[in-house]
């Protein structure tokens, strides 16, 4: 751990310091990032910022995680989530406007978006140095402090948690949906190691004294939509469920569902997971055994899903996923984040 802390320590100050270059993309970017491996809420917080942007030419560039190819490729909504990864699929499925974009390189992807567009959303770009963007928003789960988490291989840390005083906004998501201004300062302060919270800015202060926003915003669930067409609208009202979760922490998600449904069933896997055969076969096992269970899946899941060769009409008919949305937990942390997004793509970079 020690050895991987220097080598990030190193690879900062080289960037910090100008002995490695650092490019601008011709339009104002936004980057949505962590510090964290995974489930921090990036693609939600994305779909925000998408509708908060709505009417203006917005495109997403991500690397497409999990994706079987390489390089520049613009996301077909009709396409497969081994060519584009399921996060930038479902992000192009649910904002057909958007041009959304997968390229490892984010120079050379935004290069060539070009300035055809308002803005860019960088997707989990927040440890990509080679880019500066024009607004760093760094996600915190509520439930998984950075501060009291250690580096890789021994927590879930992948880069220095101090690194969250760099960002130009930080967003706590996953909190309780209703927090006092007291508790915010308290997290802000226990946490987040910044002090002196400010209620009426939603500011606090970094150890080094400078003034960030720090939002908070919680989960909300949607109802469930179906995965395929021709899907009976009548299953999600049944009272029992077999759910299917390959995403970083599921066990929100599993909560949710359990308030509503006797849950017979879980099927658990690692995040991005691409479901085999055996897998397809288990889901029609699980049938067999709970015939009057609805079958519930994340918006994730259901990208790669979508494809799946061998999934039985008997699935797809009572299969629906669970949107998610965030949001913030006051009007005024809302009316901050939509103007300072506003602000950035009228001004331009």
């Amino acid at each position: 751990m020690l050895i991987y802390r220097t080598v990030l320590k190193l690879r900062h100050r080289a960037y910090d310091s100008g002995r490695r270059p650092v490019a601008e993309a011709g339009v104002p970017t936004i980057c949505v990032g962590n510090v964290t491996v995974g489930g921090t809420g990036k693609t939600p917080l994305t779909e925000l910022i998408l509708r908060t942007l709505e009417g203006r030419r917005l495109a997403v560039l991500s690397r497409g995680y999990g994706r079987k190819t390489k390089g520049y490729l613009e996301v077909d909504p009709a396409g497969d989530a081994a060519l584009y990864g399921d996060e930038p699929l479902q992000i192009a499925r649910k904002f057909p406007s958007v041009r959304v974009v997968v390229d490892e390189d984010r120079v050379e992807g935004c290069n060539k978006i070009g300035s055809a567009v308002d803005a860019i959303v960088l997707d989990d770009a927040y440890q990509y140095r080679k880019l500066k963007a024009s607004l760093n928003i760094v996600l915190v789960d509520y439930n998984r402090p950075v501060f009291k988490d250690s580096l890789l291989p021994f927590g879930r840390l992948r880069d220095l948690p101090e690194r969250i005083f760099k960002a130009d906004v930080i967003i706590v998501t996953k909190c309780p949906a209703a927090m006092s201004d007291y508790e915010k300062g308290c997290y802000s302060q226990d946490y987040l190691k910044m002090t002196g919270y400010e209620p009426a800015s939603h500011s606090a202060y970094t150890p080094a004294g400078d003034k960030i926003p720090v939002l908070f915003t919680t989960v909300e669930y949607a109802k469930p939509v179906p995965v395929f067409e021709g899907a009976e609208p009548s299953w999600p009202r049944s009272d029992k469920a077999v759910v299917i979760s390959g995403i970083a922490r599921n066990a929100p998600f599993i909560d949710h569902l359990a308030t509503s449904y006797s849950l017979t069933k879980v099927f658990s896997f690692p995040d991005h997971h691409i479901f085999s055969e055996k897998d397809i076969r288990s889901f029609g096992d699980a049938i067999l055994l709970n015939p009057f269970a609805c079958f519930f899946t994340t918006e994730k899941d259901a990208q790669r899903l979508l494809k799946c060769a061998g999934l039985s009409d008997d699935v797809k008919k009572r299969l629906f996923a669970v949107p998610i949305e965030a949001r913030f937990l006051s009007s005024a942390e809302s009316d901050l984040f939509s103007s300072l997004l506003k602000d950035l793509t009228e001004g331009g970079v």
